[in-house]
């Protein structure tokens, strides 16, 4: 699909046609332009008046003023035999004059229509994108490179603006062009008209057969280039294990072959585009000695004027130009429509995790979580959950633990509606979240998690993510409350420091100090704690820990610990176990039963590990 535009092919390409985007296309040419439709039509009176005003242009440039450049050279090689030459040659020239100015009026104001429609849309499709690819589950995210979905939505965008192009300076104009040609030629000269009408059937059967045998080499050639790109990739993304292993040689050698593959498929898929040239510049150069010996022959007869033979020139000069460009345009068409499908592949995917068409209004007030008979697995045959339950009371801080693959985080997931159970509920105050719009169940959750990750923004606007409505006092007061004002403070910039992308000017424990801040000011009844203390040194936790104490009052908390020292003061502690509770109750009663809880703590020393 990348290679659609043949990379050195130009006429050769009136190539892709339909025939092209039937094979090459997942989605419709309909499908993918009903994504750019409705933008377009928002704005249809300057976007069709592109069309009117440009194609008068191209009517004046391409026809009318060298009828009149030939009526000109009429009088002009009839000499003494013409009455009244100057005052002819000089209507002649005023009205020529006149439709000069035409074309340029008409020209620049459909540029002027252009860049306000042009501008508006794409503006519209970047806010689309941003919409439609921002509704897709977190699972979709954690399966696609962040990278490869940004470049995709510029794809999208920037594709329009090439099909827009290319249609509206090269479909249309050429057309528009063509067709007043051919009226004027059959209008004044018939049979070189006829001549054209065959050359345009020849030149497009011509074309299309060689692209039916070049279509295969071109696959290939696209194919092997995807090797090389995602060697490409695969090398840079792990570039620390080949400088680890210097195994840079080897990874040049494997490179290297790849390499050649994609050197034969472009010389096979390249030789045949010469041909392909080799053929067109024949047929056009047929053209030009067709029509130029028809015009000589005709002068000779007396049937035209000299007047005409320019005339003739002049069509074939532009006719030669419009049509190699033609080819060269409908590459670019049809590479970015196989762009765009990229993108349309997203819009077209259903939701893992979807609103319902009239969801409930949220009632959640005080964090009650009913987990009800609940069912679920990442695949079909290998479930998390069977018949899970689980009560956790308005206001209950509850521990979560287990051995890695227990089930700790899919719970809080599920919660979140990062992901939808299979069968049975989970209940929030009496509601069934799946019936709750995602944005309203999730403004009343505030989340840790584990890995924190922050925008590359200030810090004050990372802490004032969890409450845009907060005060500068606000914001300070919580920060001093996660501990995180000392740090800021000793920045030159303080509150107002960029943290770089993901947050990676800050340390891990700064980082998860900025998250702790931002929930305490993100007011919601429930709290979910994914190791939120993780990347801190002791002293710093147990700061923290007074810290989360103001953090739980009053709210649901769920706290999901490898570090047992985390949950020591929880109400009731879950221990998990290959998706089922194995174990419940306090720290004292879990340390009595000595159980998996009294297993876990034994290779720890005061909840950390020996």
């Amino acid at each position: 699909l990348r290679n659609c535009d043949h990379r050195r092919s130009g006429g050769g390409v009136l190539s892709i046609g339909v025939l092209c985007f039937k094979n090459l296309f997942m989605f419709s040419l309909k499908t993918i332009i009903s994504y750019y439709w409705p933008h377009i039509i928002k704005y249809k009176k300057s976007f069709f008046s592109t069309f009117v005003f440009y194609g008068a242009s191209m009517v004046i440039a391409g026809s009318i003023t060298p009828l009149y450049y030939k009526k000109i050279i009429d009088v002009i090689s009839l000499g003494d035999a013409v009455q009244n030459k100057e005052t002819l040659l000089m209507s002649l020239f005023v009205k020529l004059a006149l439709f000069i100015l035409a074309y340029n009026v008409f020209f620049r104001t459909a540029d002027f229509f252009m860049v306000f429609c042009q501008t508006r849309i794409l503006r519209d499709l970047r806010n689309y994108a941003f919409d439609k690819i921002t509704e897709h589950s977190y699972v979709f995210f954690s399966n696609n490179f962040s990278g490869s979905l940004v470049a995709k939505i510029k794809r999208f965008v920037g594709s329009f603006e090439t099909i827009h192009d290319t249609t509206v300076f090269h479909f249309w104009m050429v057309a528009v062009k063509l067709l007043s040609i051919i009226v004027v030629l059959f209008w004044t000269i018939p049979i070189l008209g006829l001549v054209f009408s065959v050359w345009c059937v020849a030149y497009i059967a011509m074309t299309m057969f060689f692209v039916k045998k070049k279509i295969k080499y071109d696959f290939k050639e696209s194919e092997e280039d995807s090797r090389v790109t995602a060697r490409f990739s695969d090398v840079i993304s792990n570039i620390l294990n080949i400088k680890l292993f210097t195994s840079q040689k080897n990874e040049y050698e494997s490179f290297m072959e790849i390499s050649e593959r994609e050197r034969l498929a472009q010389s096979k898929a390249w030789r045949l585009g010469n041909i392909i040239f080799a053929s067109q510049g024949f047929l056009l150069m047929t053209l030009e000695i067709a029509g130029m010996y028809f015009a000589i022959r005709l002068w000779l007869d007396g049937s035209i004027s000299a007047g005409s033979v320019v005339l003739v020139q002049i069509y074939m000069g532009g006719i030669f130009a419009s049509i190699w460009e033609l080819g060269r345009a409908v590459a670019r068409f049809y590479k970015a429509l196989s762009s765009a499908s990229e993108m349309v592949e997203i819009f077209e995917k259903k939701l893992d995790v979807a609103d319902l068409p009239n969801p409930e209004s949220c009632a959640i007030k005080n964090g009650e979580i009913v987990f009800e008979n609940m069912v679920f697995g990442y695949n079909k045959n290998n479930f998390v959950f069977e018949s899970f339950n689980l009560k956790i009371l308005a206001g209950e801080k509850v521990g979560l633990v287990g051995r890695s693959g227990s089930g700790k985080s899919t719970l809080t997931k599920l919660l979140l509606r990062f992901v939808d159970v299979k069968d049975g509920f989970i209940k929030i105050d009496g509601q069934n979240i799946s019936n709750l719009r995602q944005s309203d169940l999730r403004k009343n959750i505030a989340y840790i998690p584990q890995d924190t990750i922050l925008f590359h923004r200030s810090l004050r606007e990372n802490i004032a993510y969890g409450n845009d409505q907060a005060t500068e006092e606000e914001i300070v007061e919580a920060s001093k409350k996660a501990h995180a004002h000392e740090f800021i403070s000793s920045f030159s910039d303080g509150y107002d420091t960029l943290v770089g992308e993901r947050g990676v000017k800050l340390s891990g424990g700064e980082r998860q100090r900025v998250a702790i801040a931002r929930a305490m000011l993100k007011k919601a009844p429930i709290l979910i704690l994914d190791e939120a203390t993780s990347s801190l040194d002791t002293i710093s936790e147990k700061y923290i820990q007074d810290s989360f104490e103001q953090l739980m009052s009053g709210r649901t908390t769920i706290v999901i610990a490898h570090r047992l020292s985390t949950v020591q003061k929880m109400d009731r502690i879950i221990v998990l176990d290959k998706g089922k509770i194995a174990e419940e109750g306090t720290h004292k009663d879990l340390l009595e039963k000595n159980g998996i809880y009294g297993e876990l703590w034994k290779h720890q020393t005061n909840g950390f590990l020996e």
